[in-house]
């Protein structure tokens, strides 16, 4: 064999030609094999994918408040910041509401509960939710430093907008500020490139923990609820935004689901929509919506957009219903849509937010709060397909707002033009 063939069959040469999603993708298998393999002890390998994650986070304050100072610098009309807010928050909203009618029909024809023998366990200990009046009210902070530094989202985002706005209002004045967010944005997305080096061994780090904490003995009796929950999750973004983006959008819905793999394998193993949000940034760009309407509309849909979660809130609530047999009316189930609807914006920032939700909903329709703790036990698993749901949706809305405003360049998006990833001068 020559030389050149050797090297052409060298291991690591091809590792470093596959995609990241490939690499990703890679490691999450021989995670789960791993975890399977050992067991419980593949908590040992549970660090690699903190340090992972850590490095995420990391990441998430500063870019989400330079890219939010950017994006809302970028537009000088006010007007059309105000479109776009709004605009995000209409596509939101329908789009929770159909995502829990997807999950109560799939919780209603595969019935999961039934005919399990579920016994009643202790119940689980969830922090209250704050109402929808007290998460409006709480969201202006009373002392910037303090939410950037305690990561409060919300209140990043409202002190980040407010202070946009003011920098476009002093005109001349706020140039030499605006040119230091921008060269600070410009850094945190190289950071963020460089830290996703790390995604594939984090991500093996993650499956091999949770393949050996959750095995087969846990995922058993309950496996038709993790099946609805996945099946749900597919028909809602392969079909439901697929649709979306057809008919409304008039894009080819592959090269968006091509465009968005990177941002959904992040946040499928990771179950944070907040930590997938620097790839998101670079998914949304990648398809070719302009950095003003992504650095403004992603981070809002991080915080607020919940389809994924509200399709679970369907499956479990029916599930919760069938295991102790409590019947449900037509109007529990409008009263399980509503609820569920406005407490993904009224939880936004809740630690547990899908398990809050839950409490909301089992609250509502009078159904055991015993169920909490039954579904916390595999909360993990299904955590990870709704936070895909999650992100997907927002990549959809920022796509079809982005092209509805004339920022989606529609070149970049078939692919007839190259993505060249701008760096600061």
């Amino acid at each position: 064999m020559s030389t050149s063939s050797a090297s052409g069959m060298n291991p690591w040469r091809l590792w470093n030609r596959l995609p990241l999603w490939q690499k990703i993708l890679a490691g999450m298998v021989i995670g789960i094999i791993t975890g399977g393999i050992i067991g419980p002890d593949a908590i040992v390998l549970k660090p690699i994918g903190t340090i992972f994650v850590n490095a995420i986070k990391m990441l998430i304050v500063p870019l989400v408040f330079c890219s939010l100072i950017v994006g809302v610098t970028s537009m000088q009309d006010t007007g059309k910041m105000g479109r776009l807010g709004l605009k995000s928050l209409v596509f939101y909203l329908l789009t929770t509401a159909i995502a829990i009618s997807i999950g109560l029909v799939l919780g209603h024809f595969l019935a999961p509960g039934e005919g399990m023998n579920l016994i009643a366990k202790e119940q689980e200990v969830v922090k209250e939710a704050p109402s929808l009046v007290n998460t409006l009210v709480s969201i202006i902070p009373n002392n910037p430093v303090k939410a950037l530094a305690s990561g409060n989202i919300l209140q990043i985002i409202v002190f980040a907008l407010a202070l946009g706005v003011s920098l476009n209002m002093i005109g001349d004045h706020g140039k030499p500020a605006i040119a230091i967010f921008t060269s600070l944005a410009e850094a945190m997305y190289k950071l963020t490139g460089l830290v996703m080096i790390l995604a594939p061994y984090g991500v093996f780090g993650l499956m091999a923990w949770v393949a050996g904490a959750y095995g087969m003995s846990v995922l058993l009796p309950l496996i038709k609820v993790i099946a609805a929950v996945y099946i749900g999750c597919l028909l809602h973004v392969y079909g439901f935004y697929g649709a979306v983006i057809t008919i409304i959008g008039r894009l080819n819905p592959m090269r968006f689901f091509r465009g968005i793999v990177d941002a959904q394998a992040i946040a499928f193993t990771t179950s944070s929509s907040a930590g997938s949000l620097p790839v998101s940034l670079r998914c949304s760009q990648r398809l070719g919506a302009s950095r003003g309407t992504s650095s403004f509309i992603l981070p809002l849909g991080a915080t607020i957009n919940m389809d994924g979660t509200a399709l679970y809130q369907g499956v479990t609530a029916l599930f919760v219903a069938q295991a102790f047999g409590v019947p449900l009316s037509p109007g529990d189930y409008a009263t399980i849509i509503a609820t569920a609807t406005l407490a993904s914006i009224g939880t936004a920032g809740v630690p547990g937010a899908g398990l809050v939700m839950l409490t909301l909903v089992l609250t509502t329709v009078g159904l055991p709060m015993e169920g909490v703790a039954l579904i916390a036990g595999i909360d993990r698993l299904l955590d990870m397909a709704r936070t895909m749901v999650n992100v997907s949706g927002d990549l959809m809305v920022t796509t079809l707002v982005a092209k509805s405003e004339g920022e989606l360049d529609t070149e970049l998006y078939n692919g007839t033009k190259a993505f060249v990833e701008t760096t600061p001068s």
